[in-house]
Protein backbone atom coordinates (compact mmCIF):
# COMPACT_ATOMS: atom_id res chain seq x y z
CA UNK A 1 0.00 0.00 0.00
CA UNK A 2 1.30 3.45 -0.93
CA UNK A 3 2.34 5.77 1.90
CA UNK A 4 1.61 8.87 -0.20
CA UNK A 5 -1.08 11.16 1.23
CA UNK A 6 -4.54 10.92 -0.31
CA UNK A 7 -6.65 13.84 -1.45
CA UNK A 8 -10.15 14.35 -2.85
CA UNK A 9 -10.83 16.72 -5.74
CA UNK A 10 -14.44 17.89 -5.97
CA UNK A 11 -15.67 19.58 -9.12
CA UNK A 12 -19.02 20.85 -10.33
CA UNK A 13 -20.31 23.22 -12.98
CA UNK A 14 -21.80 23.34 -16.48
CA UNK A 15 -21.16 20.18 -18.48
CA UNK A 16 -18.91 20.35 -21.54
CA UNK A 17 -16.81 18.00 -23.63
CA UNK A 18 -13.49 16.84 -22.24
CA UNK A 19 -13.85 17.76 -18.57
CA UNK A 20 -12.70 14.38 -17.27
CA UNK A 21 -9.79 14.29 -19.72
CA UNK A 22 -8.73 17.81 -18.67
CA UNK A 23 -8.59 16.95 -14.98
CA UNK A 24 -6.91 13.57 -15.32
CA UNK A 25 -4.34 15.09 -17.69
CA UNK A 26 -3.37 17.76 -15.17
CA UNK A 27 -3.12 15.21 -12.35
CA UNK A 28 -0.90 13.01 -14.50
CA UNK A 29 1.28 16.01 -15.35
CA UNK A 30 1.85 16.50 -11.61
CA UNK A 31 2.67 12.77 -11.19
CA UNK A 32 -0.43 12.14 -9.08
CA UNK A 33 -2.08 8.73 -9.06
CA UNK A 34 -5.87 8.48 -9.36
CA UNK A 35 -7.37 5.90 -6.99
CA UNK A 36 -11.04 6.37 -7.86
CA UNK A 37 -13.11 8.62 -10.08
CA UNK A 38 -16.89 9.12 -10.04
CA UNK A 39 -18.90 11.52 -12.14
CA UNK A 40 -22.50 12.43 -12.94
CA UNK A 41 -24.30 14.77 -15.34
CA UNK A 42 -27.71 15.97 -14.15
CA UNK A 43 -30.73 16.44 -16.45
CA UNK A 44 -30.08 20.20 -16.40
CA UNK A 45 -26.54 19.52 -17.70
CA UNK A 46 -24.63 20.15 -14.50
CA UNK A 47 -21.45 18.10 -14.19
CA UNK A 48 -20.27 16.64 -10.86
CA UNK A 49 -17.05 14.74 -10.25
CA UNK A 50 -15.23 13.31 -7.24
CA UNK A 51 -11.65 12.22 -7.82
CA UNK A 52 -9.61 10.53 -5.12
CA UNK A 53 -5.87 10.65 -5.79
CA UNK A 54 -2.57 10.18 -3.99
CA UNK A 55 0.83 11.81 -4.11
CA UNK A 56 2.75 14.93 -3.15
CA UNK A 57 1.95 18.19 -4.92
CA UNK A 58 2.32 21.94 -4.67
CA UNK A 59 -1.18 23.24 -4.06
CA UNK A 60 -0.99 26.63 -5.78
CA UNK A 61 0.63 25.21 -8.91
CA UNK A 62 -1.90 22.40 -9.24
CA UNK A 63 -4.91 24.66 -8.76
CA UNK A 64 -3.53 27.23 -11.18
CA UNK A 65 -3.11 24.64 -13.92
CA UNK A 66 -6.54 23.15 -13.31
CA UNK A 67 -8.20 26.57 -13.46
CA UNK A 68 -6.38 27.44 -16.70
CA UNK A 69 -7.32 24.11 -18.27
CA UNK A 70 -11.00 24.03 -17.32
CA UNK A 71 -13.73 26.29 -18.76
CA UNK A 72 -15.23 29.17 -16.81
CA UNK A 73 -17.98 28.35 -14.35
CA UNK A 74 -16.36 25.20 -12.95
CA UNK A 75 -16.01 25.12 -9.17
CA UNK A 76 -13.01 23.23 -7.81
CA UNK A 77 -11.81 22.30 -4.35
CA UNK A 78 -9.27 19.80 -3.09
CA UNK A 79 -9.62 18.36 0.40
CA UNK A 80 -7.12 16.17 2.20
CA UNK A 81 -8.55 12.76 3.00
CA UNK A 82 -8.83 13.14 6.75
CA UNK A 83 -11.26 13.03 9.62
CA UNK A 84 -13.62 15.95 9.99
CA UNK A 85 -13.88 17.96 13.21
CA UNK A 86 -17.44 18.00 14.52
CA UNK A 87 -19.56 19.14 17.43
CA UNK A 88 -22.68 17.15 18.34
CA UNK A 89 -25.89 18.80 19.60
CA UNK A 90 -28.33 16.79 21.74
CA UNK A 91 -31.29 17.30 24.04
CA UNK A 92 -32.38 14.32 26.16
CA UNK A 93 -32.63 11.26 23.89
CA UNK A 94 -29.51 9.11 23.96
CA UNK A 95 -29.79 6.63 21.09
CA UNK A 96 -28.24 8.64 18.25
CA UNK A 97 -25.55 10.14 20.46
CA UNK A 98 -24.65 6.74 21.91
CA UNK A 99 -24.29 5.29 18.40
CA UNK A 100 -21.93 8.12 17.41
CA UNK A 101 -19.88 7.82 20.59
CA UNK A 102 -19.38 4.07 20.12
CA UNK A 103 -18.39 4.51 16.48
CA UNK A 104 -16.01 7.30 17.51
CA UNK A 105 -14.46 5.16 20.24
CA UNK A 106 -13.79 2.36 17.75
CA UNK A 107 -12.51 4.69 14.99
CA UNK A 108 -15.51 4.08 12.73
CA UNK A 109 -16.91 7.61 12.49
CA UNK A 110 -14.47 9.32 10.06
CA UNK A 111 -14.63 12.30 12.43
CA UNK A 112 -13.27 13.65 15.70
CA UNK A 113 -15.96 14.68 18.17
CA UNK A 114 -14.60 17.88 19.68
CA UNK A 115 -17.49 18.41 22.10
CA UNK A 116 -21.14 17.71 22.82
CA UNK A 117 -23.54 20.62 23.40
CA UNK A 118 -26.93 20.34 25.07
CA UNK A 119 -29.66 22.52 26.49
CA UNK A 120 -30.11 19.90 29.25
CA UNK A 121 -27.49 18.09 31.35
CA UNK A 122 -29.28 14.72 31.06
CA UNK A 123 -26.63 13.11 28.82
CA UNK A 124 -23.53 14.48 30.53
CA UNK A 125 -22.81 11.21 32.42
CA UNK A 126 -22.86 9.28 29.14
CA UNK A 127 -20.54 11.72 27.36
CA UNK A 128 -18.10 11.85 30.29
CA UNK A 129 -17.44 8.11 29.90
CA UNK A 130 -15.80 8.89 26.55
CA UNK A 131 -13.66 11.78 27.79
CA UNK A 132 -15.35 14.32 25.51
CA UNK A 133 -16.13 17.88 26.69
CA UNK A 134 -19.82 18.43 27.45
CA UNK A 135 -21.31 21.92 27.39
CA UNK A 136 -24.65 22.38 29.14
CA UNK A 137 -26.06 25.66 27.86
CA UNK A 138 -29.59 26.05 29.14
CA UNK A 139 -32.25 27.77 27.08
CA UNK A 140 -34.38 28.58 30.12
CA UNK A 141 -35.05 32.26 30.82
CA UNK A 142 -33.36 33.19 27.54
CA UNK A 143 -34.79 34.27 24.22
CA UNK A 144 -33.96 32.02 21.30
CA UNK A 145 -31.48 34.62 20.08
CA UNK A 146 -29.78 34.91 23.48
CA UNK A 147 -29.47 31.15 23.72
CA UNK A 148 -27.95 30.86 20.27
CA UNK A 149 -25.51 33.68 20.99
CA UNK A 150 -24.30 31.66 23.98
CA UNK A 151 -23.95 28.58 21.77
CA UNK A 152 -21.94 30.52 19.19
CA UNK A 153 -19.58 31.96 21.80
CA UNK A 154 -18.69 28.49 23.03
CA UNK A 155 -18.58 27.02 19.52
CA UNK A 156 -15.94 29.61 18.60
CA UNK A 157 -13.54 27.74 20.87
CA UNK A 158 -13.76 24.66 18.65
CA UNK A 159 -14.30 25.99 15.10
CA UNK A 160 -15.98 22.73 13.95
CA UNK A 161 -16.30 21.80 10.30
CA UNK A 162 -19.77 20.34 10.88
CA UNK A 163 -22.51 20.43 13.49
CA UNK A 164 -24.46 17.19 13.97
CA UNK A 165 -27.94 17.45 15.46
CA UNK A 166 -28.34 14.05 17.09
CA UNK A 167 -31.94 14.52 18.29
CA UNK A 168 -31.51 18.19 19.15
CA UNK A 169 -35.11 19.20 19.69
CA UNK A 170 -34.88 22.92 19.06
CA UNK A 171 -35.43 24.84 15.84
CA UNK A 172 -32.38 26.90 14.88
CA UNK A 173 -32.90 30.44 13.63
CA UNK A 174 -31.79 31.58 10.17
CA UNK A 175 -29.15 33.76 11.82
CA UNK A 176 -27.57 30.74 13.52
CA UNK A 177 -27.77 28.58 10.38
CA UNK A 178 -26.07 31.36 8.42
CA UNK A 179 -22.85 30.70 10.35
CA UNK A 180 -22.72 27.10 9.09
CA UNK A 181 -24.03 26.96 5.49
CA UNK A 182 -24.54 23.34 4.41
CA UNK A 183 -22.58 22.27 7.48
CA UNK A 184 -25.40 21.34 9.87
CA UNK A 185 -26.73 17.78 9.60
CA UNK A 186 -29.97 16.72 11.28
CA UNK A 187 -31.70 13.40 11.83
CA UNK A 188 -35.47 13.61 11.53
CA UNK A 189 -37.68 10.85 12.92
CA UNK A 190 -39.80 10.56 9.80
CA UNK A 191 -39.57 9.60 6.16
CA UNK A 192 -39.59 13.15 4.79
CA UNK A 193 -41.44 14.91 3.27
CA UNK A 194 -44.19 13.07 5.18
CA UNK A 195 -44.98 13.97 8.78
CA UNK A 196 -42.78 17.00 9.28
CA UNK A 197 -42.54 18.84 12.58
CA UNK A 198 -43.46 17.44 15.97
CA UNK A 199 -44.92 14.05 16.92
CA UNK A 200 -44.35 12.29 13.59
CA UNK A 201 -44.99 8.83 15.04
CA UNK A 202 -48.38 9.93 16.34
CA UNK A 203 -49.07 11.41 12.90
CA UNK A 204 -47.97 8.13 11.27
CA UNK A 205 -50.08 6.05 13.65
CA UNK A 206 -53.15 8.18 13.02
CA UNK A 207 -52.71 7.66 9.27
CA UNK A 208 -52.31 3.91 9.67
CA UNK A 209 -48.96 3.76 7.86
CA UNK A 210 -47.34 0.43 6.99
CA UNK A 211 -43.78 1.74 7.04
CA UNK A 212 -41.92 4.17 9.25
CA UNK A 213 -38.62 5.78 8.44
CA UNK A 214 -35.92 8.30 9.22
CA UNK A 215 -34.28 11.04 7.18
CA UNK A 216 -30.87 12.68 7.57
CA UNK A 217 -30.65 16.06 5.88
CA UNK A 218 -28.78 19.33 5.81
CA UNK A 219 -30.40 22.13 7.78
CA UNK A 220 -31.59 25.24 5.99
CA UNK A 221 -34.10 27.95 6.88
CA UNK A 222 -37.16 25.79 6.12
CA UNK A 223 -38.15 23.36 8.86
CA UNK A 224 -37.19 19.78 7.90
CA UNK A 225 -36.87 20.74 4.22
CA UNK A 226 -33.09 20.87 3.71
CA UNK A 227 -31.36 18.66 1.10
CA UNK A 228 -31.81 14.97 1.96
CA UNK A 229 -28.65 12.89 2.44
CA UNK A 230 -29.91 9.45 3.49
CA UNK A 231 -33.18 7.70 4.32
CA UNK A 232 -34.36 4.27 5.39
CA UNK A 233 -37.60 2.55 6.38
CA UNK A 234 -38.93 -0.28 8.54
CA UNK A 235 -42.18 -2.23 8.18
CA UNK A 236 -44.92 -1.81 10.77
CA UNK A 237 -48.54 -2.92 10.94
CA UNK A 238 -51.81 -2.34 12.77
CA UNK A 239 -50.46 -4.02 15.91
CA UNK A 240 -47.95 -1.21 16.46
CA UNK A 241 -48.98 1.64 18.74
CA UNK A 242 -47.49 5.11 18.32
CA UNK A 243 -45.11 4.25 21.18
CA UNK A 244 -44.09 1.00 19.45
CA UNK A 245 -43.39 2.94 16.27
CA UNK A 246 -41.24 5.42 18.17
CA UNK A 247 -39.21 2.57 19.70
CA UNK A 248 -38.71 0.89 16.34
CA UNK A 249 -37.92 4.23 14.79
CA UNK A 250 -34.96 4.84 17.09
CA UNK A 251 -33.07 1.97 15.49
CA UNK A 252 -33.68 3.41 12.05
CA UNK A 253 -32.71 6.92 13.12
CA UNK A 254 -29.30 6.07 14.51
CA UNK A 255 -28.32 3.96 11.48
CA UNK A 256 -29.50 6.56 8.94
CA UNK A 257 -27.62 9.33 10.74
CA UNK A 258 -24.43 7.26 10.76
CA UNK A 259 -24.81 6.46 7.06
CA UNK A 260 -25.33 10.12 6.18
CA UNK A 261 -22.32 11.24 8.19
CA UNK A 262 -20.11 8.68 6.49
CA UNK A 263 -21.11 10.07 3.09
CA UNK A 264 -20.58 13.70 4.11
CA UNK A 265 -17.32 13.13 5.97
CA UNK A 266 -15.90 11.26 2.96
CA UNK A 267 -16.72 14.22 0.68
CA UNK A 268 -19.25 12.25 -1.37
CA UNK A 269 -22.12 14.74 -1.20
CA UNK A 270 -22.75 17.66 -3.54
CA UNK A 271 -25.68 20.04 -3.09
CA UNK A 272 -27.51 21.13 -6.23
CA UNK A 273 -30.49 23.42 -5.63
CA UNK A 274 -32.30 21.63 -2.78
CA UNK A 275 -31.13 18.13 -3.74
CA UNK A 276 -28.00 16.11 -3.05
CA UNK A 277 -25.80 14.36 -5.60
CA UNK A 278 -23.93 11.48 -3.96
CA UNK A 279 -20.86 10.05 -5.67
Amino acid sequence: MSSDPRHILLMDGPDSTGLIHSVTGVLAHHHLNIIRNDEYVSPDRQFFMRTEFEGQYESAALMEELEKTLPAGIHLRINPKKKKNIVVFVTKEHHCLAELLIRYAFNELDADILAVFSNYNTLQPLVSKFGIPFHFISHEHKSREEHEEALLRTLSIYEPEYLVLAKYMRVLTPEFVRHFPNRIINIHHSFLPAFVGANPYRQAYDRGVKIIGATAHFVNNDLDEGPIIAQSIKDVDHRHTAADMATEGKDVEKIVLSQALKLVFNDRVFIHHNRTIIL
